[in-house]
């Protein structure tokens, strides 16, 4: 009997050790997917297990580095995005366009993630020039008000990670069978106008109501398994008075929301516009990648090109007017 009891002691602690390994190992902010292909778009999608010390997180800072490029985050309802641009070290091909700057960081701001909760932070890019077997780090700075904690060590080349306390996020670049082609025909909407979308409106018929008319209505392909998607058209007041698009539904998403983007100083910043948008008598507003647009949140089945998404726009005066989408690839080709 007491060897009997020993052993389930034995196997208890073996099993608590276990456990409580377990639990570090998953206490670090890590990616979900950790290998990602050469020369592909992806969706990285960091996991943030816990607050700080049992406080809420309100700040969530990514640096990204250099080889994963044209980096676009997922907005987040409830939060504000800001995208921090600069320089990269290398030019990187983009669809025949030479670009040597683009986002360095990415900060989702003024949240409130409680310690009980767990969450995801999505960035869509591209994995560019990056050698198969390397790993790509992206340091995380996680704030909770006053309280900061930094996922940013780096082992030396060669090292091991497992020992760290505070590792950064790494990403395991892999060669894979169809290394050399680009799969961004797919990829997410466009978050900073890079893409030269703002031209590009082949649209639906246009629709009246009362003195707005709606056109060059379309949204943007999306990447499987991507929860949120964007939508842009042009409203033309062709009367005396003012209006106001005060909200719009659609049963392609939870929640559609209006945003706008602002970049000052090589920083973006997106938020929700909670009151509406004001189309002025004889103005014509444009919601366009980069600018303002709609924001299609929880969306049921992934935006595919060819496709269309069916909206209901709320005007203040004009009332309700249904419009449909047209559904165009992520660069608008």
């Amino acid at each position: 009997m007491k060897i009997s009891t020993t052993s389930g002691k034995t196997f208890a602690l073996a099993a608590l050790f276990s456990a409580t390994a377990t639990a570090g190992a998953e206490a670090h902010v890590t990616f979900l997917n950790k290998e990602a292909t050469q020369d592909s778009t992806i969706l990285a999608t960091l996991q943030l297990p816990h607050g700080c010390d049992g406080k809420a997180t309100t700040e969530v800072r990514v640096k990204l580095p250099e080889g994963f490029v044209f980096a676009k985050p997922q907005p987040k309802a409830g939060w504000e995005l800001e995208v921090i641009k600069g320089d990269y070290q290398k030019t990187y091909d983009n669809h025949g366009d030479k670009v040597k700057t683009g986002a360095v960081e990415i900060r989702w701001k003024n949240g409130n993630l409680s310690d009980d909760f767990y969450d995801t932070f999505v960035i869509q890019g591209k994995v560019s020039g990056v050698e198969a077997g390397t790993s790509l780090a992206f340091p995380v700075t996680q704030l909770c008000g006053d309280t900061v904690e930094a996922w940013d060590q780096v082992a030396k080349e060669g090292g091991d990670a497992h020992g760290m306390k505070s590792p950064a996020p790494l990403l395991k670049v892999v060669a894979g069978e169809d290394h050399g082609h680009d799969h961004d025909d797919m990829a997410g909407m466009d978050m900073t106008g890079m893409s030269g979308m703002g031209a590009a409106a082949p649209a639906g018929e246009a629709v009246k109501a009362g003195d707005l008319e709606v056109s060059g209505g379309f949204a943007k392909a999306m990447l499987p398994g991507q929860p949120v998607g964007g939508g842009f058209f042009t409203v033309k007041n062709n009367g005396q008075t003012d209006d106001r698009l005060v909200s719009v539904t659609s049963p392609a998403a939870g929640e559609v929301q209006i945003h706008e983007m602002v970049t000052k100083d090589n920083v973006m910043r997106m938020r929700q516009l909670k009151d509406g948008i004001a189309i002025a008598a004889g103005e014509t507003l444009k919601l366009e990648p980069g600018n303002l647009h709609l924001m299609f949140q929880k969306v049921k089945t992934p935006f595919k090109q060819g496709d269309t998404v069916p909206v209901t726009l709320i005007f203040e005066k004009a009332g309700k007017v249904e419009l449909v989408l047209q559904v165009l690839s992520a660069q608008g080709k």
